[in-house]
């Protein structure tokens, strides 16, 4: 695709998530109504699903599917456990008599996307569902589209064992324009969070400052940095086990052997001819495949962090080297004992990670994203009042704010007095 067909293609995504929102804004559950059926030809007679529904779709499973979701929410439930107590509120005396603190609140409501489409991400319910339930939000709602006109069981059935209080059974944009908007049926929350398609990311990018929102997902990316010490037939499995999300992700060898570089690109070419996943791994790897040739390691860190990728493996002779010096990643995989499948789907760390280079600036998701990190101040003395007054006084006329500068004189002639007496 040329640049000017890659514009006109936002262009057209941008347009597109306008209208729909502007819809759902103005007619509200007609407007859901209308587009599920054109989008995903599903129009029930009501989109939540309820309690007895939930349960004979979870009963519809086999004990070993649930066995295996539950095993995996109690990777992630534990893993975020932990990372919530890590954060704690604090409250110190700064002066004598003044007093500063932090308190972690949780957001109040939160609209989880799961998405459908190619794959149906189950995962991403332990994800978005059960980590905003540890971090403590009071209401969790979860959207997740019908799949060729069935009901996805397994995904409906994580949401509710993630502790989802509202499960709609809804996609697309009109999902997330429902969830941030509100409408007559479906109340609206405070935050969106979860992956999507190019639709769903400009969506949630055009409701931002109306609602928070947790990443702006692109195309996922893999990168798996490699020295002699690997292997290409690993190499080239975990490179093809992220090519397979769609045709436009990102897959990356960074190495310093140039023999690891042939057999591993070798090794894609003779997988690609027996993956069921091939038509699509195959183009990713064709159009946005890449293999880097470096001369040492300082220089494949430098490389891997100018990449900033999402997903970023690590099957060398000391990973922990990498541990050390990168900066710029979503997750880490150390070591040849685990991979990024790990981290989507089961080993507790969470899978919705910064793209295209956001992880220049940001982390993923975590207990931490729901939460609202809220400052106060307390002056519980006279003397200590009137002391930040003098000094906030003149900062306030220096900067021209006199109304400001009155608040603080106020209280140095009232206290200033109480502290003479």
């Amino acid at each position: 695709m040329s640049q000017a067909e890659s514009h006109a293609a936002d262009a057209n995504v941008r347009a597109t998530v306008e209208q729909v929102i502007n819809d759902v804004r103005t007619s509200g559950d007609q407007a859901v109504r209308e587009l599920s059926e054109k989008f995903d030809k599903w129009s029930p007679a009501s989109f939540r699903l309820s309690p007895s529904q939930i349960e004979d779709i979870m009963a519809s499973l086999p004990e070993q599917v649930i066995s295996d979701l539950t095993f995996a929410q109690a990777q992630v439930r534990r893993f975020a456990q932990k990372q919530r107590e890590a954060l704690r509120d604090i409250e110190v005396e700064t002066l004598p008599g003044v007093f500063l603190g932090h308190k972690n609140i949780p957001v109040n409501s939160v609209g989880c996307y799961i998405p459908g489409g190619r794959y149906p991400m189950v995962a991403s319910a332990h994800m978005s569902v059960l980590t905003a339930k540890v971090a403590g939000v009071k209401r969790v709602i979860g959207c997740t589209p019908p799949i060729n006109g069935e009901i996805p069981a397994a995904t409906i059935t994580a949401m509710a064992l993630a502790g989802a209080d509202e499960i709609y059974l809804l996609g697309g944009i009109q999902a997330i324009a429902a969830m941030a908007l509100g409408t007559e049926t479906i109340r609206g929350v405070d935050m969106l969070v979860g992956p999507g398609n190019a639709y769903v990311a400009e969506a949630k990018r055009q409701l931002f400052g109306r609602v928070g929102i947790d990443l702006l997902a692109g195309p996922t990316e893999v990168l798996v940095i490699a020295d002699e010490t690997a292997d290409a037939e690993m190499c080239a499995t975990d490179l093809l086990g992220q090519a397979e999300h769609g045709p436009t992700s990102p897959a990356a060898l960074i190495t310093n052997s140039e023999e690891l570089a042939r057999d591993t690109m070798e090794q894609i070419e003779r997988q690609l001819q027996s993956l069921p996943t091939a038509e699509i791994a195959g183009v990713a790897w064709r159009d946005y495949g890449q293999v880097y040739l470096c001369d040492s390691e300082d220089e494949m860190v430098t490389l891997a962090d100018q990449l900033a990728y999402e997903h970023v493996e690590v099957l060398t002779r000391n990973p922990r080297y990498f541990f050390h010096h990168m900066t710029n990643y979503g997750a880490l995989f150390l070591g040849k004992e685990t991979n990024v499948a790990y981290g989507d789907k089961v080993i507790g760390t969470n899978h919705t990670l910064p793209t295209r280079g956001a992880a220049r600036y940001t982390g993923g998701l975590w207990v931490g994203k729901f939460l609202k990190t809220v400052t106060y101040q307390e002056v519980k003395t006279a003397e200590a009042s009137a002391l930040v007054g003098e000094y906030g006084s003149r900062l306030c006329e220096l900067e021209g704010f006199m109304a400001h500068k009155a608040q603080c004189d106020l209280r140095v002639r009232r206290y200033s007095a109480r502290k003479e007496e």
